[in-house]
C-alpha cells in the first residue's frame, strides 16, 4: 500500500528513527518528488516564507511508522490463541456470594432480596473494551498508525509514565480466551471497536483484507460462545495520516472518509452484529483538540474552536452512517455513545441553575440535542458556536435528528455545578477565563453548609474526575429519559470505578478483591433497578472493562479492569466485582445467566 501526495511541512521537526521489525512487508520504497513552483533559477525562490515550500511523498504504510511514531514493542505471542477451558475453581464467586461447606461459621447480614425489582426481558448485559486499550499488536498485518500511537511514542510526559499501546492485553492474539473467559460466567454481550487504520492504513484508500478477516473470527468466536458482539466504528484511535493530511475530525473531508468505513464495515459484518455505535464518547475525543504543537500538521482553526468544528463534522459523519446502515439492510440497532454525569446544582440559585444548564448543553447536550430532538445545537452551545461554525442546512437538521436508535450513554459518575466565582456574564465576555466558553464550574463536595463531604468515595487519584455516586444514578436515567425523549430506551453503554491505589498492590490476592468496585456494580445495578421500577426504559449495561488496559494518559497506572492482567505473562484474573455485576442479573434477571462453554 502506498499514499501520496503529503505535505513537507509535516515532516518538520521529526527526529530521525530506526527502522522497527515488523511482520507486515513494504510493497515499495519511498519516494521523495519535489514540486516546483517555476523553472529552477540561480536565483532564490521568490516565496517571501521559506517556511511555506511544499513537497509531495508518496509513504508505504511501514513509512508512516519509521517517519511519524518510530520503533514499537512486540509481544512474545504473534499468533492467534485458541482458547483453552477456564478453571473451575476460578468461577468461584469471593466470599459473601459464596461459601464452601467447609470449613463453616461465616456470618454475614441477611440481605433480603427486593421483590418489586426486576431486569425485564431481552435486557442486554456485558463487558465493553476499546482496540487501541486492549489490542496491542499496533504494527500486525498491515495496521497503520493512529494519533494515539504517536501521541504515546512521542509527546513524552503525555502518559504519567510514559507507557505505550503497542502490547498492552494482546487481545489481538488472545480474542479467543477472552471470549471465552467471560462466557464462562454467563456474560450475554460483548462490546468491542474496530481499529478504523487496520482496516485502512491510511484511513482511506487501500482496504486491509487481513483486518477484515481478524474481526470476521472476532465476530464469529462471540457468536459460537453465545455472546453478543456490540460493535463501535470509531473509539478515540484515528488514522493518524488523516490527521496529518487534512487535521482529522477538523476537517470537512472526514465525514465521507468515516462513511466509506463504515461502509466496508457494514458490509462485511452486518447483521451477525447486534448493537452497531458509530462513535465513541465524542465530547472527550473533540475535547482532545488541541493536538500537542509541533508534532501534527499545523491547523489555522483558532485553539478554543477546534473542539467544535471536530464535533460538527462528527454529528455529520454519524447521521450520514447511520443512514447508510439502515440503507444497507442492517439489522442491529445504532447509535452513538455518549458521556457524562449527572449535573447538580450547588446551590438552589439561578446562577447556579443557568451554569448547570450551560453544563448540559456544553456537553450531553452538544450531540444529543441534535440527534434526539431539533437537528441544531442546544441554545447557550449555539450562542457561542454560530460565531464562526456553519449553520446546519435544513437537510442536515433532517439528516441529523432521529438518527440513534437509542440513547447510549457512557455515566460513570455524577458532580456539582455552579456559576464562576466572578459571575456568568463576567465568564462569557471574558475569553482568557479558564472556565470559557462554558462558563460551569465544577466541584465534588457538598457545600460547608452541607458538611463538605464528597459526593461520594474517590477513586484512584489519577482518576481525578470519578466518585461512586451512585446515588444519583435514578435522577439521571430520569432526566436522560425526560430530556430527551429516546424512542428506544436507554442503555448505559460504559460504567465502572478505579479501585484507589490498585496499582501499588503486589499481592494478587489482594487485587482481586476490590471492595470499592464491588460495592459501586452491586450499587449502580440497584441504582438502575430502582430507575426500571419508576418507568424509565432502560435496555442494557456494559461494564467498563473487560480487563485491565491501557488507560490513555493514565497508561497502566490505573485500573478499570474486571479482571486483573498479568502484563509480562497476559495471565487473566476474576476480581471479586466481576462476580458482583454478574450476581445483580443472577438475583434479579427474568433471563437466566446461562454460562456457555465450548469444546476444545
Amino acid at each position: 500500500m502506498k499514499l501520496s501526495l503529503l505535505s513537507l511541512s509535516m515532516l518538520t521537526g521529526l527526529a530521525t528513527c530506526q527502522n522497527s521489525t515488523s511482520n507486515y512487508t513494504s510493497p515499495l520504497p519511498t519516494t521523495i518528488i519535489p514540486t516546483p513552483t517555476s523553472a529552477t533559477t540561480l536565483s532564490g525562490s521568490t516565496v517571501a516564507n521559506p517556511a511555506a515550500f511544499t513537497t509531495a511523498l508518496t509513504l508505504d504504510v511501514e513509512d508512516l511508522w519509521n517517519l511519524f511514531v518510530g520503533p514499537v514493542s512486540t509481544a512474545a505471542i504473534n499468533t492467534t490463541v485458541s482458547a483453552t477451558p477456564v478453571p473451575t475453581n476460578e468461577l468461584i464467586p469471593p466470599p459473601g456470594l459464596y461459601y464452601s461447606s467447609f470449613p463453616s461459621g461465616q456470618q454475614i447480614p441477611l440481605m433480603s432480596k427486593n421483590e418489586s425489582w426486576k431486569f425485564p426481558a431481552g435486557f442486554w448485559w456485558g463487558v465493553a473494551s476499546a482496540a487501541f486499550q486492549v489490542e496491542g499488536a499496533v504494527k500486525a498485518e498491515g495496521r497503520g498508525p493512529s494519533i494515539w500511537d504517536a501521541l504515546l511514542h512521542r509527546v513524552e510526559g503525555y502518559t504519567v509514565a510514559n507507557q505505550t499501546g503497542d502490547i498492552t492485553d494482546n487481545q489481538y492474539y488472545l480474542y479467543k480466551q477472552d471470549i471465552a473467559r467471560i462466557a464462562a460466567l454467563g456474560v450475554k454481550t460483548y462490546s468491542f471497536s474496530i481499529s478504523w487504520s487496520r482496516v485502512f492504513p491510511f484511513g482511506n484508500g487501500p482496504v486491509n483484507e487481513l483486518a477484515l478477516a481478524h474481526y470476521d473470527d472476532v465476530i464469529n468466536t462471540c457468536i459460537e460462545y453465545g455472546v453478543e458482539p456490540s460493535v463501535t466504528l470509531y473509539h478515540w484511535d484515528l488514522p493518524l495520516n488523516l490527521q496529518n493530511t487534512y487535521g482529522g475530525w477538523l476537517g470537512p473531508q472526514i465525514v465521507d472518509d468515516f462513511v466509506a468505513y463504515a461502509k466496508v464495515v457494514f458490509g462485511r459484518y452486518g447483521n451477525r452484529v447486534a448493537r452497531w455505535f458509530t462513535v465513541n464518547e465524542p465530547i472527550v475525543f473533540c475535547d482532545n483538540y488541541p493536538l500537542p504543537d509541533n508534532y501534527f500538521t499545523n491547523t489555522s482553526i483558532p485553539k478554543v474552536q477546534q473542539p467544535y468544528w471536530c464535533g460538527h463534522h462528527v454529528i455529520l459523519a454519524h447521521a450520514n452512517a447511520y443512514h447508510l446502515a439502515k440503507s444497507m439492510g442492517i439489522n442491529g440497532t445504532v447509535s452513538f455513545k455518549t458521556n457524562g454525569g449527572y449535573k447538580i446544582p450547588l446551590t438552589n440559585s439561578s446562577e447556579d441553575a443557568i451554569a448547570v444548564q450551560r453544563a448540559w448543553d456544553f456537553n450531553e447536550g452538544w450531540f444529543a440535542n441534535p440527534i434526539f430532538l431539533t437537528g441544531d445545537y442546544p441554545q447557550y452551545l449555539k450562542e457561542f458556536v454560530s460565531g464562526f461554525l456553519p449553520e446546519f442546512t435544513d437537510a442536515e437538521k433532517s439528516l441529523i435528528n432521529g438518527s440513534a436508535d437509542i440513547f447510549a450513554h457512557d455515566a460513570y459518575t455524577s458532580q456539582f455545578y455552579m456559576a464562576p466565582d466572578s459571575g456568568i456574564a463576567a465568564c462569557t465576555s471574558n475569553t482568557s477565563n479558564p472556565l470559557y466558553p462554558s462558563c460551569a464550574n465544577t466541584t465534588y463536595t457538598y457545600t460547608t453548609a452541607d458538611g463538605g463531604w464528597n459526593v461520594g468515595p474517590a477513586a484512584d487519584p489519577l482518576s481525578p474526575w470519578l466518585h461512586k455516586a451512585t446515588d444519583w444514578v435514578p435522577l439521571f436515567l430520569h432526566y436522560i429519559q425526560d430530556t430527551w425523549k429516546p424512542t428506544g430506551g436507554i442503555a448505559v453503554t460504559e460504567f465502572g470505578f478505579a479501585e484507589p491505589f490498585e496499582v501499588l498492590k503486589t499481592i494478587k490476592a489482594d487485587i482481586l478483591f476490590d471492595p470499592i468496585r464491588s460495592s459501586y456494580y452491586r450499587e449502580y445495578m440497584e441504582a438502575i433497578l430502582i430507575a426500571i421500577s419508576e418507568g424509565v426504559d432502560v435496555k442494557g449495561t456494559l461494564a467498563w472493562s473487560i480487563v485491565d488496559n491501557l488507560e490513555w494518559n493514565s497508561g497502566f497506572q490505573v485500573k478499570f479492569g474486571m479482571q486483573y492482567v498479568n502484563l509480562t505473562t497476559q495471565e487473566r484474573a476474576y476480581k471479586a466485582s466481576f462476580f458482583e455485576y454478574v450476581n445483580a442479573f443472577k438475583l434479579y434477571g427474568t433471563d437466566p445467566v446461562t454460562p456457555h462453554f465450548v469444546s476444545s
